[in-house]
């Protein structure tokens, strides 16, 4: 094999997914400060981005950009790293996104909910490429991420409440409508503005979640938590000095 075919590595033990959790957090930024200071936690199963959140961290939505950031991305531990493909046709989106996929298996590529979106996703998918159907609105349209196979489906939580309808309703039914089925497609809410909505959709079996830095920041900032840590290490620190009167 050439080298301008080898893939990124790939991690080489056996089994070391076995185990993989129920539960899949992923990180919605292309800023890689944020992978540093977030990935490490082991929280996160995988990053997510899109040709916008690219432009908001300064990179190049360009194939050698996008495979640079991925192989950070598994440096930093991640199991996947959705990136999202882009053109104004089938072939278009069907080329980007056999090549986003051969930059390692790991890669799961977007795509939108739309007819064209659609029939490029199915085409992947029948090549062995995972696939996540984006910019999901409407409850109906996890049917057709069900339909061709894809393994994610992402509604936009946060913008569907914006349209004045009930966000958290219609992602927990969404969910119900996969279970319905029998599909193994997961709903993977975007669009989450409140850390406090992730336990209430887990509650209603919602298991899959990507959110921005601020969300991650926001499950730690718990006062009663950094107080109690604060009283620890001043306790710690008393008897540490103490021990040396």
């Amino acid at each position: 094999m050439s080298p301008s075919n080898t893939s990124i590595s790939s991690p080489e033990k056996i089994g070391e997914t076995d185990s993989l959790p129920n539960l899949r957090l992923f990180l919605d930024t292309a800023d890689t400060a944020a992978w540093e200071k977030w990935l490490p936690t082991g929280m996160f199963y995988g990053v997510t981005c899109n040709p916008l959140l690219l432009e908001r961290a300064g990179v190049e939505c360009e194939p050698s950009a996008l495979k640079s950031i991925a192989q950070k991305a598994f440096d930093l531990g991640m199991q996947e790293v959705h990136l999202q493909a882009w053109g104004d046709s089938v072939p278009a989106l069907l080329n980007i996104g056999n090549l986003l996929s051969s930059f390692d298996k790991r890669i799961v590529v977007k795509l939108p909910a739309t007819q064209p979106g659609t029939t490029a996703a199915k085409m992947l998918i029948r090549s062995g490429i995972p696939v996540t159907l984006t910019a999901v609105y409407s409850i109906h349209q996890v049917l057709i991420a069900a339909a061709i196979g894809a393994s994610y489906v992402a509604p936009y939580l946060g913008r569907i409440d914006d349209l004045g309808r009930d966000g958290f309703a219609e992602v927990a039914t969404m969910q119900q409508v996969l279970k319905g089925v029998g599909s193994t497609t997961r709903v993977l809410t975007a669009s989450i503005r409140n850390v406090e909505d992730i336990p209430e959709l887990a509650e209603r079996g919602v298991d899959t979640f990507t959110f921005s830095d601020a969300i991650a920041q926001a499950f730690f900032d718990v006062p009663e938590t950094i107080a109690a840590t604060a009283d620890f290490e001043r306790a710690a620190n008393s008897k540490a000095i103490n021990s040396t009167v």
